[in-house]
């Protein structure tokens, strides 16, 4: 599965491992090829979209949202 609309660069495919779910928001973690993605969504959203344990998805990046840090 890719998003045409998007940059192929800015998408990684994989499968949810965990979700911690919050009142608010909650942690989504994504096994991908590269290691294991984790993302914040809100919990609204993550009912709404009706995503689990073992969904497939997209995890999708904006490069104003990427931090780095110098190790």
């Amino acid at each position: 599965m890719v998003i045409h609309a998007i940059n192929s660069r800015n998408q990684i495919p994989g499968r949810i491992v965990e979700i911690v779910l919050g009142p608010v928001v909650s942690e989504v973690d994504v096994e991908t090829e590269s290691g294991i993605v984790t993302s914040i969504v809100t919990t609204r959203s993550i009912k709404s979209l009706n995503l689990q344990v073992g969904s497939e998805v997209l995890a999708v990046f904006k490069a104003t949202e990427v931090m780095l840090a110098k190790i």
